[in-house]
């Protein structure tokens, strides 16, 4: 009996390929690979497939085929180009290199990941010797472009040091021939017409955060010098304005936006939204809140539930879709990116996504102080006072030294998912909104499961 099931298999017109996954959905079955392809297909037709007998002359053999789904039929070299096209990245080195220029804030947002200092704060600042440090250091990465990102606190507390850098790392960058790219997070209160007029001049992309309508943004983000929610939006227009008349001395960004979901936005997806697609905005970014810094205090109070999130993320969805079928062109970055790499097999940058993710090999974050870490998260940790994840200082590690550091390798062997054993096969259910998202392991290397 053995003989002839063994037989049968080795007789089908099929022989799917190892580790294909399948999942049931409306009408059919969505297929997935290791090779990172999917297909769509009807019930019938899957049956035809797992049954053997789907015939080498039907088209559908041929797609299969093509997408990685027939064990005898692999072109190995194509699927290894694909692979090596989209993570090109592991042999760049660290593209993205956050500058905390201050701790120091004007802001006691609710969430603060930072845990950022007081206004008055003594000895939180980054001296403009360690900015240019880290900035020489930034530049011994290999990759060709290099993206530095002034974040704080509020950066724009340290406006000199920032100034400085801007205009050194432009150097930096002509005669390093670099292709660089600056950006800043900041809460705009303390922008003015005189450093907008910099920031634009010098091609310095502008992001702030916006966590809805008025009332909500201001619940999260507490100012007590004034309206958070109406000094952000008043430099979302302004610079929205700028963007629309380009000039040709230099090149004017868009301005984006960063949503933080804490408990009070559960109830509100629909004004959320509706806020950055009156504000002209044509991506949201839908993200939940971390439990680091003050948020992990305040977490039974402003924190939610995994659950609670994807019923959120969901309608979220849902709404966004409405809306673009409306002809209000928006949607959700994270959707948008995951698409990017499901069917399109390509890599859209969002470093958290990668495998391995892209702490120390694709970012590195700079304290103050010149202390390093692997990524901005990383750092929140640390100044918790778990420095786990820092990998030296600009001042006494070279770049060598940094990613060769136990923080640097534990983070990329921890984060390949193709080497973890829990990894190899989704056998656990889940559930969104009620619904079953159940993957199974459809074909283990050598047989059918």
């Amino acid at each position: 009996m053995a003989e002839k099931q063994a037989l049968k298999k080795r007789n089908r017109s099929v022989s799917p390929a190892p580790q294909a996954l399948w999942e049931r959905t409306t009408g059919g079955r969505l297929l997935t690979n290791e090779a990172g392809c999917h297909a769509w297909l009807k019930e019938k037709d899957f049956g035809r497939v797992i049954g053997g007998r789907l015939a080498k002359s039907d088209p559908l053999f041929a797609d299969l085929a093509a997408g990685g789904f027939v064990r005898d039929r692999m072109d190995l070299d194509g699927l290894a180009a694909k692979w090596r096209t989209r993570n090109g990245h592991l042999d760049q080195g660290p593209g993205l290199h956050i500058l905390v220029l201050t701790l120091r804030c004007n802001h006691k947002c609710l969430y603060c990941q930072s845990s950022a200092a007081g206004v008055g704060a003594k000895k939180t600042d980054m001296p403009l010797k360690t900015a240019l440090r880290s900035v020489d250091f930034a530049f011994s990465s290999p990759n060709p472009a290099i993206t530095i990102e002034f974040q704080g606190g509020e950066p724009l507390l340290n406006w000199e040091v920032l100034r400085a850098v801007t205009k050194y790392a432009r150097k930096k960058a002509a005669a390093a021939k670099k292709d660089l790219k600056l950006a800043l997070v900041s809460n705009f209160t303390l922008m003015t017409e005189e450093k907008a007029r910099f920031l634009l001049e010098n091609e310095v992309s502008l992001c702030t955060s916006l966590d809805g309508p008025a009332d909500l943004h201001n619940r999260n983000r507490v100012y007590s010098s004034g309206n958070s929610h109406a000094g952000a939006v008043k430099w979302i227009k302004y610079f929205r304005k700028r963007y629309a008349v380009q000039v040709p001395e230099y090149r004017v960004f868009k301005p984006s936006a960063l949503l933080t979901v804490s408990r009070y936005s559960l109830s509100r997806h629909k004004e959320i939204i509706d806020e950055y697609a009156g504000l002209g905005f044509g991506d949201i970014f839908i993200r939940p809140l971390s439990p680091i810094g003050y948020a992990k205090t305040l977490w039974e109070k402003i924190g939610c539930t995994p659950a609670e999130f994807s019923d959120f993320y969901a309608k979220c969805l849902d709404y966004i879709i409405e809306l673009n079928r409306r002809g209000v062109a928006i949607r959700e970055k994270m959707a948008a990116m995951m698409l990017e790499k499901i069917l399109n097999f390509r890599e859209p940058g969002y470093l958290d996504a990668r495998c391995p993710c892209g702490a120390a090999i694709g970012q590195i974050a700079y304290n103050y102080n010149g202390d390093l870490y692997t990524c901005d998260e990383g750092r929140m940790v640390g100044w918790e006072g778990d420095d786990i994840f820092r990998m030296g200082n600009v001042f006494t590690s070279t770049f060598k030294q940094a990613l060769s550091s136990p923080a640097a390798r534990a983070c990329s062997l921890s984060s390949n998912l193709e080497a973890q054993p829990d990894c190899a096969r989704c056998l656990r259910p889940r559930s969104i909104r009620g619904k079953p998202w159940n993957w199974r392991l459809m074909f283990s290397p050598g047989n059918a499961a």
